[in-house]
Formats: structure tokens, sequence, C-alpha cells
């Protein structure tokens, strides 16, 4: 009876490694994009039912919206807005302070992942403390020359099981570049260290 309550219990557990991880993220891409399509779905507006003369919801239209405007975006940005153009852009933003804040942070932070000059794509090993203590990051900024600090420069922690991190200033003779790639670095520092190196 032991031995079948093992096998049952080691069954079970074997089956939670694979359901839980699987369920976890289809639940997070289906919450995001139904909560994008939702929220900027507009066939309820503009295309009420003949017969019944209530709103129609037409699934997956708000994913199809922010398509488009990317896209869309895309292409005036490429080939319709000139300079001036973003200079009177620079211009209306330097009048709404907050507005520029959150519009900059969230573009430097969207163009670090997925622009043309990538920022956390050099993973480091950072000494610490005197105790040997290392922590892994990602170099951000090579020369810090603009804020009179020569020689130093800006390394990004992120945290374990978290999207939030933090940036110091170090020397750069205590950075020590990691030979791996920046994605199985940063999926090793925010699985906690459980993940990313064998795969």
């Amino acid at each position: 009876m032991k031995k079948i309550a093992t096998a049952l219990l080691n069954y079970f557990v074997k089956g939670l490694l694979v359901v839980v991880p699987l369920g976890a993220a289809f639940f997070l891409i289906f919450w995001a994009v139904r909560s994008i399509d939702n929220a900027l779905n507009l066939s309820d507006i503009f295309w009420p039912g003949s017969k019944t003369g209530k709103p129609i919801y037409i699934p997956g239209l708000g994913i199809l919206n922010v398509l488009l405007v990317i896209f869309i975006a895309g292409i005036l940005i490429t080939n319709v807005v000139t300079d001036p153009i973003k200079r009177w852009f620079n211009r209306w933003l330097n009048r709404l302070p907050l507005f520029k804040f959150l519009y900059s942070s969230i573009k430097d932070l969207t163009e670090a992942f997925v622009g043309e000059e990538k920022k956390f794509n050099e993973p480091v090993l950072v000494e610490v403390n005197e105790f040997g203590l290392k922590k892994i990051g990602f170099l951000v900024q090579k020369d810090l020359s603009s804020l009179n600090l020569p020689g130093e420069v800006a390394v990004y922690f992120p945290y374990s099981y978290s999207f939030a991190g933090q940036v110091v200033i170090i020397s750069s003779d205590k950075v020590k570049h990691i030979d791996k790639s920046a994605a199985d670095m940063m999926k090793f520092v925010i699985s906690g260290g459980v993940s990313g190196l064998n795969d």
C-alpha cells in the first residue's frame, strides 16, 4: 500500500511540474490578450446589430487594432515624418513635463529590448563586496564622462521573479563580461538561478 501511495505521489508531482508552468503561461497570455482586446475593441461602438440595435462584440478586433496602429506608425515614421516634424513634436513634449517623462521613460525601455541599440545585451559579473559576493547584471552605459565619472560604468541588476531592478555605478575594472547570451543570463537571474544555463 505504501508503494502504491509513493508511486501515485510521484506521478502527481511529475504531472504538477508539467501542468502548472504550462497552465500559468497560457493563463498569462490569455489574460494579457483578452485585456488588450477588451480595452481596445471598438466593434461594440461602431457596429450595432441591425436587428437588435445592441452593440456587436467582435473578438480579436482590439488586437487587430493594435497591430494596425503599430504598422501604420512604423510606415509613417519611416517614410513621412521628417526632422521638422520631429522637432515640433519635441517642442510639444517640452510643454508637458509629466507626459514627456512618462513617454521618454517608456520609449527608452522599449528601445532597450527591441530597438536598434539594445541595452540589455551585455551580461556581466560584478564583485560587490570584499567577501567575494558577485551579482549578475547587464552593462547599460560604458562611458559616464558626462556625469564627471570617467572610468565608471552603469550596470543594471534585474531582480529575481520580478520585472524590476536597480542601476548601480561601479568602476569598470570590477566588471567582468560573461560569455553567455543575454537571453540566457536574463532567464537565469529572473528565475532565481534555476534555469537558463543548461537549455
